[in-house]
């Protein structure tokens, strides 16, 4: 086994986490801008119905998002 790769892999793996917490970041934030209301004020309201489209924005990036990052690796 080549330790070298194990450890690029690693390498590769950290900075895929960290790209797509950047975008899943800057995906709610245009979230935010696009919609007529404030998502914040409304998931500390406890609008649930927010709460489940701003988990379907951030499912959808993080999978958009590793799918590109795991082709990567191969």
């Amino acid at each position: 086994m080549e330790y070298s790769t194990v450890i690029l892999n690693f390498v590769y793996a950290i900075f895929g986490g960290i790209l797509t917490i950047i975008f899943m970041v800057s995906g709610y934030k245009i979230f935010d801008k696009i919609t007529p209301f404030d998502t914040s004020a409304e998931l500390k309201a406890g609008n649930r119905a927010v709460g489940s489209v701003v988990q379907g924005v951030l499912v959808g990036i993080g999978i958009a998002v590793g799918l590109v990052i795991g082709l990567g690796l191969n």
